[in-house]
C-alpha cells in the first residue's frame, strides 16, 4: 500500500449531478473509469486536495463523498485512494493498489511505444542460381527482420545473360514467400523492375 504525506480534512457537501467529461471515460453500466493522467503525477491518499470526491470502489460502485470518507473506504480494503481524474467535478478517485496500478500502466506504455516504433525496410539480394545454403541463410535473416516488425524487400538481380533465367528468379522468390508465410504477408507480388525481380513482405498485422 502507498504511503503518502499526511494531511486533509472532511467537510459537508451537497451532491451534484454527475456529468462525465475528459480525462476519463464512462464505459459500462456498472461504472468504471479509465484515466489518461500521467500515472507518476497522480495524487494518492493524503495528497488528494479536494474536499469531496467521486469514489469508485473495487466492485465498480461509486458515489460522491467527503475525501475523508473515501480515504476510510480505501483503508477498509487495505488499498490506496488514487485521484485518476483530477479535472472532473468533483474529482474521480479509485480505490486500488497504487503500486500494482502504476506497474500495469508502465507496462502498457512500453507496449504502446513498441507498437509505434517506425517500420524499417530491410533488403535481401539473390542471384537467379542462388544455392540452397545461401538461400536458407538469407531466409533466416528475413525471418528475423519480420519478427522484429520490419518489412523485407527481396530481389533477384539479373546481370548480363542472367536475364534469361527469369523463371528461376520467380521460383526462388515464391519459394522464399512460402518459407515465410507463417510470419509474413505479401505486400508486393514479385514483379520486374528494370533488371531486378522484386517482392516485398510485411509482418502479419497480429505480430
Amino acid at each position: 500500500m502507498y504511503n503518502g504525506p499526511l494531511g486533509g480534512s472532511a467537510s459537508s457537501f451537497v451532491p451534484e449531478p454527475f456529468i462525465p467529461r475528459t480525462p476519463f471515460t464512462l464505459f459500462s453500466q456498472k461504472t468504471a473509469y479509465t484515466a489518461i493522467a500521467d500515472v507518476d503525477k497522480l495524487r494518492v491518499n493524503e495528497e488528494i486536495r479536494a474536499n469531496e470526491v467521486r469514489v469508485v470502489e473495487p466492485d465498480g460502485d461509486h458515489e460522491v463523498v467527503p475525501v475523508e470518507d473515501a480515504l476510510g473506504r480505501a483503508r477498509e480494503h487495505d488499498l490506496d485512494l488514487v485521484e485518476v481524474a483530477p479535472d472532473a467535478s468533483p474529482p474521480v478517485c479509485k480505490v486500488l493498489d497504487y503500486g500494482k496500478y502504476r506497474y500495469e500502466k508502465q507496462k502498457e506504455e512500453q507496449r504502446r511505444r513498441k507498437k509505434s516504433k517506425s517500420m524499417e525496410m530491410k533488403e535481401l539480394r539473390f542471384r537467379p542460381r542462388t544455392d540452397d545454403h545461401d538461400f536458407n541463410f538469407k531466409v533466416d535473416h528475413a525471418r528475423d527482420f519480420l519478427e522484429d516488425g520490419n518489412k523485407v524487400k527481396a530481389y533477384v538481380q539479373f546481370k548480363g545473360r542472367d536475364i534469361v533465367y527469369k523463371d528461376q528468379g520467380m521460383d526462388l522468390l515464391r519459394r522464399m514467400i512460402e518459407e515465410l508465410q507463417d510470419v509474413a504477408r505479401i505486400d508486393q507480388q514479385p514483379q520486374m523492375e528494370n533488371r531486378r525481380m522484386v517482392t516485398i513482405l510485411a509482418p502479419h498485422k497480429n505480430k
